[in-house]
């Protein structure tokens, strides 16, 4: 009888182990606390298609065997990029394939779906694809201008644009180890002494001036405009990530359930006398509502009608203070500024739906953007650096940006509440009334006062009589 008990007992706990092995094997790779680099939903591809998909160099496994890209003969150069690597840092294959074998559980969790390549191949994927992003940003970085690619201009900038694609991507930190293990060797090491100390200083590495995060950074910001100030977060999953941290400064805390108020077009809250101000030094999130405390109180103080007659008077930094501004830092539009905003947002989508930071400031422009016109005085205020041609075609990429986009709150909530406060007095409007009509430029201006000392005169040579009586 206890025979049987403990077999049992054995098989029970045979089948409880296979349960468990069960359960394991069906947890969706989304789920897995590493995910981070997912299929851009259908509701988004529909709308945009070639956004997402990469059209030179297909990084990862999610394009890896791509009808579109089978033409291409960018395989032989990340050949030819691995043999130069290893000769350049001296490094084996073996050496950089055990690296990423060590990692490859860890990688395959950052994958929102499965890939479906035995070891071998994945292994052999991630190491072609990882050495050719390092070789590249090194030959950039060092300006080799007999490289096939870097002698291209056309070649490189699609390349990079197809290294920002959600689904075309790898885990930032194998290419971090890659790099370091590659760029660190004996010599570096003779300053640390073995142990913690070691584990000390590979940890700095991993800062956010590390030197891989530096070499990212000037390889991007080649094309886009990102300020040395930009704050990196405590880990980056891939490269969109970095840009996204690029990107953002460090907005207002979202409040939740309290969305984007409904924001009057850029030329009606020009008409209110709100100026628009480029703001160059700021990260490209950091929007602002700013004016004189007294204009809260007593708006009858804004004198942007007379800084718009009189320009010269701008000199007077009290007089400048005494009209309100929207602080805008300029967005340049580009030929691949829809395709990375797209990327970004798909990104936070899926990735950051509470802090979807992107989205909101997108949703923000599509409010101050209702047609042509709006385009035409951003463009003005130098807000927008339009490179792709007809103002039309920036508002319809705005316009459109926003589709099936989905967000919970916003960090723009309190600005928005300024901004309306600012238009729901009847002062403001008045005022914005005056300088549109009376006081756009120095010539309407002066036409103005001068037809105001003409009626003055008239009036008092009506009155003059009964004075004169008296």
């Amino acid at each position: 009888m206890e025979t049987m008990a403990s077999s049992d007992s054995i098989i029970s706990i045979g089948k409880e182990a296979e349960c468990e092995d069960f359960v394991i094997n069906i947890i969706p790779p989304a789920e897995w606390p590493e995910c981070c680099i997912y299929r851009v939903p259908k509701r988004l591809r529909k709308v945009k298609k070639e956004s997402y998909t990469p059209q030179l160099v297909s990084i990862g496994p999610f394009h890896h065997r791509g009808n579109e890209l089978k033409d291409t003969n960018m395989k032989m150069h990340k050949l030819r990029y691995l043999m130069a690597f290893s000769d350049r840092t001296g490094k084996s294959q073996e050496d950089l394939r055990k690296i990423i074998k060590e990692n490859e559980v860890k990688i395959r969790h950052c994958y929102s779906e499965d890939c479906r390549l035995n070891s071998k191949d994945f292994v052999k994927m991630i190491l072609l694809d990882a050495i050719f992003i390092i070789e590249l940003f090194l030959r950039i970085d060092e300006n080799h201008e007999n490289d096939y690619i870097v002698k291209k201009p056309w070649l490189e900038i699609g390349i990079r644009r197809d290294l920002l694609l959600l689904e075309n991507q790898l885990p930032f930190f194998i290419l971090e180890k890659l790099y370091m293990f590659a760029k660190n060797d004996s010599s570096s090491c003779n300053h640390y002494e073995e142990g913690k100390q070691v584990e000390e200083h590979k940890k700095d590495l991993m800062k956010q001036d590390a030197p891989f995060v530096k070499l990212s950074r000037n390889y991007f910001g080649r094309q886009y405009d990102i300020k040395k100030q930009s704050a990196v977060g405590e880990e980056v999953n891939h490269f969109i990530d970095l840009l996204r941290y690029f990107f953002c400064s460090v907005p207002d805390q979202l409040n939740h359930g309290e969305n984007l108020r409904d924001l009057n077009c850029a030329t009606k809250l020009d008409e209110a006398g709100l100026k628009f101000k480029p703001v160059k030094e700021r990260c490209l999130l950091d929007i602002t509502f700013s004016g004189n405390d007294c204009l809260k109180h007593c708006p009858c103080f804004n004198l942007s009608w007379l800084l718009a007659c009189l320009p010269c008077l701008k000199c007077f930094p009290h007089l400048e203070r005494m009209q309100c501004i929207l602080e805008i830092p300029p967005l340049k539009i580009f030929d691949n500024t829809e395709c990375l905003l797209r990327n970004l947002m798909a990104l936070e989508q899926c990735h950051y739906p509470l802090k979807a930071y992107i989205c909101n400031y997108v949703l923000l422009l599509d409010q101050l953007i209702d047609t042509e016109k709006d385009v035409d005085l951003l463009v003005e205020k130098k807000v927008i650096a339009n490179n792709i041609g007809s103002n039309a075609a920036v508002m319809t990429l705005i316009n459109r940006l926003c589709l099936d986009i989905v967000v919970d709150g916003s960090c723009y909530s309190s600005l928005c509440r300024e901004i309306t406060s600012y238009l729901d007095n009847p002062w403001n409007n008045t005022m914005g009334t005056m300088k549109s009509v009376y006081f756009r430029d120095f010539w309407r201006g002066s036409g103005t006062v001068v037809g105001l000392i003409v009626l003055g005169f008239t009036f008092w040579g009506f009155l003059r009589p009964y004075f004169v009586k008296v």
